[in-house]
Protein backbone atom coordinates (compact mmCIF):
# COMPACT_ATOMS: atom_id res chain seq x y z
CA UNK A 1 0.00 0.00 0.00
CA UNK A 2 1.15 3.56 -0.60
CA UNK A 3 1.34 6.40 1.85
CA UNK A 4 -0.72 6.47 5.00
CA UNK A 5 -4.08 8.27 4.77
CA UNK A 6 -4.19 11.12 7.28
CA UNK A 7 -7.59 11.41 8.99
CA UNK A 8 -9.09 14.22 11.04
CA UNK A 9 -12.19 13.83 13.24
CA UNK A 10 -14.59 16.76 13.57
CA UNK A 11 -16.71 16.24 16.68
CA UNK A 12 -16.01 13.86 19.54
CA UNK A 13 -19.26 12.30 20.68
CA UNK A 14 -20.19 8.64 20.26
CA UNK A 15 -19.48 8.73 16.54
CA UNK A 16 -16.14 10.51 16.91
CA UNK A 17 -14.97 8.01 19.50
CA UNK A 18 -16.06 5.19 17.20
CA UNK A 19 -14.07 6.67 14.31
CA UNK A 20 -10.98 6.80 16.49
CA UNK A 21 -11.42 3.10 17.33
CA UNK A 22 -11.95 2.24 13.65
CA UNK A 23 -8.82 4.09 12.53
CA UNK A 24 -6.80 1.98 14.98
CA UNK A 25 -7.96 -1.14 13.10
CA UNK A 26 -6.89 0.19 9.68
CA UNK A 27 -3.08 0.12 9.33
CA UNK A 28 -3.15 2.34 6.22
CA UNK A 29 -4.61 5.24 8.23
CA UNK A 30 -3.40 7.59 10.95
CA UNK A 31 -5.29 10.04 13.13
CA UNK A 32 -4.02 13.61 12.76
CA UNK A 33 -6.28 15.00 15.45
CA UNK A 34 -9.70 15.39 16.98
CA UNK A 35 -11.40 18.78 16.49
CA UNK A 36 -14.06 19.81 19.00
CA UNK A 37 -16.20 22.77 19.98
CA UNK A 38 -15.38 21.99 23.61
CA UNK A 39 -12.18 23.00 25.38
CA UNK A 40 -9.66 20.49 23.93
CA UNK A 41 -7.94 20.30 27.32
CA UNK A 42 -11.06 18.63 28.74
CA UNK A 43 -10.83 15.68 26.34
CA UNK A 44 -9.05 12.55 27.48
CA UNK A 45 -8.06 10.81 24.25
CA UNK A 46 -6.72 7.25 24.11
CA UNK A 47 -3.47 6.52 22.37
CA UNK A 48 -2.03 9.98 22.89
CA UNK A 49 -4.15 11.50 20.11
CA UNK A 50 -4.08 15.27 19.70
CA UNK A 51 -7.12 17.42 20.39
CA UNK A 52 -7.75 20.86 18.91
CA UNK A 53 -10.54 23.40 18.95
CA UNK A 54 -12.74 23.34 15.84
CA UNK A 55 -11.48 26.83 14.98
CA UNK A 56 -8.01 25.35 14.42
CA UNK A 57 -9.17 23.28 11.43
CA UNK A 58 -8.49 26.07 8.95
CA UNK A 59 -4.81 25.94 9.92
CA UNK A 60 -4.54 22.22 9.21
CA UNK A 61 -5.78 21.98 5.64
CA UNK A 62 -2.42 20.61 4.47
CA UNK A 63 -2.18 18.03 7.26
CA UNK A 64 -5.43 16.13 6.66
CA UNK A 65 -6.25 13.93 3.66
CA UNK A 66 -9.86 13.26 4.72
CA UNK A 67 -11.91 14.93 7.46
CA UNK A 68 -14.65 12.73 8.96
CA UNK A 69 -17.56 14.81 10.24
CA UNK A 70 -19.17 13.34 13.36
CA UNK A 71 -21.83 15.92 14.20
CA UNK A 72 -25.58 15.41 14.21
CA UNK A 73 -27.86 15.62 11.17
CA UNK A 74 -30.41 17.87 12.83
CA UNK A 75 -28.33 21.06 12.95
CA UNK A 76 -24.57 20.31 12.83
CA UNK A 77 -24.00 18.71 9.43
CA UNK A 78 -26.24 21.05 7.36
CA UNK A 79 -23.88 23.87 8.36
CA UNK A 80 -20.59 22.06 8.86
CA UNK A 81 -20.37 19.89 5.74
CA UNK A 82 -20.82 22.68 3.14
CA UNK A 83 -18.34 24.90 5.02
CA UNK A 84 -15.69 22.22 5.57
CA UNK A 85 -16.05 20.65 2.11
CA UNK A 86 -14.58 23.89 0.78
CA UNK A 87 -11.41 23.14 2.75
CA UNK A 88 -11.08 19.35 2.99
CA UNK A 89 -12.08 16.05 1.45
CA UNK A 90 -14.92 15.02 3.75
CA UNK A 91 -17.19 12.16 4.78
CA UNK A 92 -20.39 12.66 6.77
CA UNK A 93 -23.29 10.52 8.01
CA UNK A 94 -26.17 12.92 7.24
CA UNK A 95 -29.23 10.72 7.76
CA UNK A 96 -32.36 12.85 7.31
CA UNK A 97 -33.50 10.94 4.21
CA UNK A 98 -36.01 13.55 3.02
CA UNK A 99 -33.35 16.27 3.01
CA UNK A 100 -30.51 14.36 1.34
CA UNK A 101 -31.04 15.98 -2.10
CA UNK A 102 -30.78 19.50 -0.71
CA UNK A 103 -27.81 18.54 1.49
CA UNK A 104 -26.09 17.07 -1.58
CA UNK A 105 -26.63 20.31 -3.52
CA UNK A 106 -25.38 22.45 -0.63
CA UNK A 107 -22.18 20.40 -0.38
CA UNK A 108 -21.55 19.86 -4.11
CA UNK A 109 -20.98 23.51 -5.02
CA UNK A 110 -18.25 24.36 -2.48
CA UNK A 111 -16.52 20.98 -2.87
CA UNK A 112 -16.44 21.24 -6.66
CA UNK A 113 -15.13 24.80 -6.57
CA UNK A 114 -12.36 23.79 -4.18
CA UNK A 115 -11.46 20.58 -6.03
CA UNK A 116 -12.45 18.48 -3.03
CA UNK A 117 -14.37 15.19 -2.75
CA UNK A 118 -17.23 15.19 -0.25
CA UNK A 119 -19.10 11.97 0.44
CA UNK A 120 -22.40 12.50 2.23
CA UNK A 121 -24.79 10.15 4.01
CA UNK A 122 -22.42 7.24 4.68
CA UNK A 123 -23.26 4.72 7.38
CA UNK A 124 -25.63 1.79 7.39
CA UNK A 125 -28.87 3.61 6.59
CA UNK A 126 -28.37 5.71 4.62
CA UNK A 127 -25.35 3.83 3.35
CA UNK A 128 -25.13 0.04 3.28
CA UNK A 129 -28.92 -0.39 3.30
CA UNK A 130 -29.18 2.12 0.44
CA UNK A 131 -26.79 0.07 -1.67
CA UNK A 132 -28.75 -3.11 -1.00
CA UNK A 133 -32.01 -1.39 -1.98
CA UNK A 134 -30.44 -0.42 -5.31
CA UNK A 135 -28.99 -3.89 -5.88
CA UNK A 136 -32.30 -5.54 -5.09
CA UNK A 137 -34.33 -3.33 -7.40
CA UNK A 138 -31.83 -3.69 -10.23
CA UNK A 139 -31.66 -7.49 -9.93
CA UNK A 140 -35.39 -8.05 -9.39
CA UNK A 141 -37.19 -5.28 -11.30
CA UNK A 142 -40.54 -7.06 -10.83
CA UNK A 143 -40.73 -6.81 -7.06
CA UNK A 144 -41.02 -4.79 -3.89
CA UNK A 145 -38.37 -3.43 -1.53
CA UNK A 146 -38.84 -3.51 2.23
CA UNK A 147 -36.63 -1.92 4.89
CA UNK A 148 -36.97 -2.63 8.60
CA UNK A 149 -34.92 -1.00 11.33
CA UNK A 150 -34.26 -2.27 14.85
CA UNK A 151 -34.94 -3.20 17.46
CA UNK A 152 -32.36 -0.61 18.28
CA UNK A 153 -31.38 2.78 19.54
CA UNK A 154 -31.38 5.36 16.76
CA UNK A 155 -28.64 7.96 17.07
CA UNK A 156 -30.27 10.45 14.73
CA UNK A 157 -33.70 10.18 16.30
CA UNK A 158 -32.26 10.25 19.81
CA UNK A 159 -30.32 13.40 18.91
CA UNK A 160 -33.55 14.95 17.62
CA UNK A 161 -35.33 14.07 20.88
CA UNK A 162 -32.57 15.64 22.97
CA UNK A 163 -32.86 18.91 21.04
CA UNK A 164 -36.52 19.38 21.98
CA UNK A 165 -36.88 22.26 24.50
CA UNK A 166 -37.46 20.85 27.96
CA UNK A 167 -35.57 17.59 27.36
CA UNK A 168 -32.53 17.08 29.60
CA UNK A 169 -31.63 13.67 28.13
CA UNK A 170 -33.26 10.93 26.15
CA UNK A 171 -33.07 8.02 23.73
CA UNK A 172 -35.31 6.58 21.03
CA UNK A 173 -35.76 2.94 20.01
CA UNK A 174 -37.05 1.79 16.64
CA UNK A 175 -38.94 -1.51 16.82
CA UNK A 176 -39.89 -3.51 13.69
CA UNK A 177 -43.06 -5.56 13.37
CA UNK A 178 -42.28 -9.29 13.55
CA UNK A 179 -45.52 -10.06 11.70
CA UNK A 180 -44.61 -7.78 8.81
CA UNK A 181 -41.09 -9.26 8.54
CA UNK A 182 -42.49 -12.80 8.46
CA UNK A 183 -44.81 -11.93 5.56
CA UNK A 184 -42.00 -10.35 3.56
CA UNK A 185 -39.56 -13.19 4.23
CA UNK A 186 -42.20 -15.65 3.01
CA UNK A 187 -42.37 -13.84 -0.33
CA UNK A 188 -45.93 -12.58 0.16
CA UNK A 189 -45.07 -9.04 -1.05
CA UNK A 190 -47.52 -7.39 1.38
CA UNK A 191 -48.54 -3.73 1.11
CA UNK A 192 -47.41 -2.15 4.37
CA UNK A 193 -47.98 1.39 5.60
CA UNK A 194 -45.24 3.20 7.51
CA UNK A 195 -47.18 2.65 10.73
CA UNK A 196 -47.54 -1.09 10.05
CA UNK A 197 -43.78 -1.64 9.76
CA UNK A 198 -42.41 0.03 12.91
CA UNK A 199 -43.17 1.77 16.14
CA UNK A 200 -40.95 4.30 17.89
CA UNK A 201 -40.40 4.36 21.64
CA UNK A 202 -38.80 7.30 23.46
CA UNK A 203 -37.40 7.45 26.99
CA UNK A 204 -37.01 11.05 28.14
CA UNK A 205 -35.58 12.84 31.18
CA UNK A 206 -37.27 16.23 31.60
CA UNK A 207 -35.49 19.42 32.56
CA UNK A 208 -36.65 20.95 35.84
CA UNK A 209 -39.91 22.78 35.31
CA UNK A 210 -40.54 21.40 31.82
CA UNK A 211 -44.11 20.57 30.82
CA UNK A 212 -44.33 16.87 29.96
CA UNK A 213 -47.32 17.27 27.64
CA UNK A 214 -45.64 20.08 25.67
CA UNK A 215 -42.50 17.98 25.29
CA UNK A 216 -44.49 14.91 24.25
CA UNK A 217 -46.42 16.86 21.60
CA UNK A 218 -43.21 18.38 20.22
CA UNK A 219 -41.71 14.89 19.82
CA UNK A 220 -44.64 13.00 18.32
CA UNK A 221 -45.37 15.75 15.76
CA UNK A 222 -41.75 16.28 14.66
CA UNK A 223 -41.63 16.29 10.86
CA UNK A 224 -39.42 13.65 9.16
CA UNK A 225 -38.67 11.98 12.51
CA UNK A 226 -41.86 10.96 14.36
CA UNK A 227 -44.94 12.37 12.64
CA UNK A 228 -45.51 9.28 10.44
CA UNK A 229 -45.06 6.72 13.21
CA UNK A 230 -46.86 5.41 16.27
CA UNK A 231 -44.65 7.01 18.91
CA UNK A 232 -44.64 6.36 22.65
CA UNK A 233 -42.93 8.82 25.00
CA UNK A 234 -41.94 7.50 28.45
CA UNK A 235 -40.70 9.93 31.09
CA UNK A 236 -38.02 8.52 33.41
CA UNK A 237 -35.33 9.81 35.76
CA UNK A 238 -31.66 10.23 34.93
CA UNK A 239 -30.61 7.22 36.99
CA UNK A 240 -32.95 4.92 35.08
CA UNK A 241 -31.71 6.30 31.76
CA UNK A 242 -28.10 5.64 32.77
CA UNK A 243 -28.72 2.13 34.10
CA UNK A 244 -31.14 0.81 31.47
CA UNK A 245 -30.49 2.77 28.28
CA UNK A 246 -26.75 3.38 28.02
CA UNK A 247 -25.90 0.75 25.39
CA UNK A 248 -26.54 1.45 21.73
CA UNK A 249 -27.59 -1.71 19.88
CA UNK A 250 -29.25 -1.56 16.49
CA UNK A 251 -29.70 -3.45 13.25
CA UNK A 252 -32.30 -4.23 10.69
CA UNK A 253 -33.17 -5.80 7.36
CA UNK A 254 -33.44 -4.91 3.68
CA UNK A 255 -35.55 -7.26 1.56
CA UNK A 256 -36.26 -7.38 -2.16
CA UNK A 257 -39.08 -9.77 -2.93
CA UNK A 258 -39.74 -10.33 -6.60
CA UNK A 259 -40.40 -12.69 -9.49
CA UNK A 260 -37.99 -13.65 -12.23
CA UNK A 261 -40.79 -15.48 -14.05
CA UNK A 262 -44.42 -16.37 -13.45
CA UNK A 263 -43.35 -19.56 -11.72
CA UNK A 264 -40.34 -18.44 -9.64
CA UNK A 265 -40.31 -16.01 -6.74
CA UNK A 266 -37.00 -14.79 -5.29
CA UNK A 267 -36.23 -13.05 -1.98
CA UNK A 268 -33.00 -11.15 -1.29
CA UNK A 269 -32.26 -10.40 2.36
CA UNK A 270 -29.50 -8.27 3.86
CA UNK A 271 -29.37 -7.93 7.63
CA UNK A 272 -27.28 -6.33 10.35
CA UNK A 273 -27.07 -7.18 14.04
CA UNK A 274 -25.09 -4.47 15.81
CA UNK A 275 -24.00 -4.31 19.43
CA UNK A 276 -22.89 -0.71 18.89
CA UNK A 277 -24.67 1.45 16.35
CA UNK A 278 -22.11 4.32 16.51
CA UNK A 279 -19.09 2.03 16.29
CA UNK A 280 -20.43 0.26 13.20
CA UNK A 281 -21.43 3.56 11.58
CA UNK A 282 -17.94 4.84 12.35
CA UNK A 283 -16.38 1.80 10.68
CA UNK A 284 -18.39 2.54 7.53
CA UNK A 285 -17.29 6.20 7.60
CA UNK A 286 -13.64 5.16 7.84
CA UNK A 287 -13.89 2.74 4.91
CA UNK A 288 -15.50 5.46 2.82
CA UNK A 289 -12.79 7.91 3.85
CA UNK A 290 -10.32 5.57 2.14
CA UNK A 291 -12.47 5.63 -1.00
CA UNK A 292 -12.78 9.42 -0.88
CA UNK A 293 -9.00 9.75 -0.73
CA UNK A 294 -8.59 7.51 -3.78
CA UNK A 295 -11.37 9.29 -5.69
CA UNK A 296 -9.89 12.71 -5.04
CA UNK A 297 -6.49 11.54 -6.24
CA UNK A 298 -8.22 10.32 -9.41
CA UNK A 299 -9.83 13.73 -9.95
CA UNK A 300 -13.38 12.75 -8.97
CA UNK A 301 -14.46 15.91 -7.16
CA UNK A 302 -17.68 17.35 -5.78
CA UNK A 303 -20.35 15.75 -3.61
CA UNK A 304 -20.71 11.97 -3.81
CA UNK A 305 -22.91 9.29 -2.27
CA UNK A 306 -22.35 5.59 -1.68
CA UNK A 307 -23.88 4.96 -5.12
CA UNK A 308 -20.87 6.65 -6.73
CA UNK A 309 -18.24 4.52 -5.00
CA UNK A 310 -16.98 1.29 -6.54
CA UNK A 311 -16.71 -1.47 -3.90
CA UNK A 312 -13.01 -2.01 -4.53
CA UNK A 313 -12.24 1.56 -3.46
CA UNK A 314 -13.34 0.73 0.10
CA UNK A 315 -10.66 -1.91 0.51
CA UNK A 316 -7.00 -1.36 1.41
CA UNK A 317 -6.20 -4.27 -0.92
CA UNK A 318 -5.01 -3.67 -4.45
CA UNK A 319 -7.25 -4.47 -7.44
CA UNK A 320 -4.96 -7.44 -8.16
CA UNK A 321 -5.41 -8.78 -4.63
CA UNK A 322 -9.15 -8.33 -4.76
CA UNK A 323 -9.43 -10.23 -8.04
CA UNK A 324 -7.32 -13.08 -6.69
CA UNK A 325 -8.81 -13.31 -3.18
CA UNK A 326 -12.37 -12.02 -3.26
CA UNK A 327 -13.83 -12.45 -6.73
Amino acid sequence: MGTTIRIGIAGYGNLGRGVQSAIAKNPDMELVGVYTRRDPATLSLPGGASAFHMDELVKHTNDIDVLILCGGSKSDLPEQTPALAALFNTVDSFDTHAKIPEHFAAVDAPATTAGKTALISAGWDPGMFSINRVYGEALLPDGETYTFWGRGLSQGHSDAVRRVPGVAAGVQYTIPSTEAIAKVRAGDRPTLSTREKHVRECFVVLEDGADAEVVKTAIVTMEHYFDQYETTVNFIDAATLASEHSSMPHGGFVFRSGNTSDSHAQVIEYSLTLQSNPEFTSSVLVAYARAVHKMNQAGQIGAKTVFDVAPGLLSPKSPEQLRAEML
